[in-house]
Order: C-alpha cells, then structure tokens, then sequence
C-alpha cells in the first residue's frame, strides 16, 4: 500500500508538469490566433502556467523531501513563480508593478544563491549541470613505450 501510494505521490507533479506545458500550448495558439479567445484570456493563460508549475515544484519538492534550507529555496522560487503570475492576470491592478519586481527579486536571489553554492548540500544539477570529478593529469598522460 505504501510504496502504491508513494507512486502516486511522485507521479503527481509529472502530471501537474504536463498539464502545465499543455497549457503553455493553449498560449501560444492564442498568439497565433487571439480572435479565436475570449478578449481577456490571454491575461489568464499567461497566469495559469506560472502558478501550476510554482505548485507542482512544491509537490515535488514534498515528494523528495529535501533539507530545509532547500525547502527554503523551494519555497522561494514558487513565491516568485506566483508574484509573476499574478502580474500576468492582473497587470491593470496598481499593485502590478510591485507584483513583478517581487518576482525579479526573488528569481534574481534564487540564481544568486546557486551561484554561491547555498545551501551546500544543493547540488548543479538543480541548475541544469551535472558534477564531474577532475581528471588526475597522471591518469590522461600517454603511457611511454621504451
């Protein structure tokens, strides 16, 4: 029962993720074609996408159950993620502007934090990277024939 309901679990945020690039397919159709929408869905299918994926990230975060500086950082991202797609739904709200600079604060602190490795336990493949070890220079030279 357990290890069932641990697949459902980690399927969910796949199937959030593939609603959500559905839905980002449903936006671009309204660039090809607006007249075929509603005269205001485009504020609504710009939003949609932004809070699904900042939802689904949390649910996969939730599945892996990281440290809680990760979680932190999780945390961070997806309120960026839902500052962003409020501006996108409600860009004619005073408070727009603010909503947006939230979101480009917190992506551009989210970035910063990579950068500088926190938390430590973070590892480059979160920023599409993946770890090599370096070659020992004795190991590549060419062997020496007498």
């Amino acid at each position: 029962m357990y290890k069932r309901l641990d697949r459902v679990h980690r399927a969910v945020p796949v199937i959030m993720g593939a609603v959500t690039l559905a839905s980002v397919a449903v936006l671009f159709a309204w660039d090809a074609r607006p007249a075929l929408f509603c005269s205001d869905a485009h504020n609504l299918l710009g939003a949609f996408p932004l809070a699904m994926i900042a939802l689904a990230y949390l649910w996969y975060q939730s599945v892996h159950r990281p440290s809680r500086e990760e979680w932190l950082k999780a945390v961070l991202l997806a309120i960026a993620f839902l500052f962003w797609a409020a501006n996108q739904l409600w860009p004619n709200l005073p408070q727009a502007i603010l909503f947006n600079d939230i979101a480009i604060a917190l992506f551009v602190l989210d970035i910063f934090l990579v950068m500088v490795g926190w938390p430590a336990t973070s590892p480059d493949e979160s920023f599409a990277e993946t770890y090599s070890k370096p070659e020992d220079p004795a190991d590549s030279a060419p062997a020496q024939s007498k």
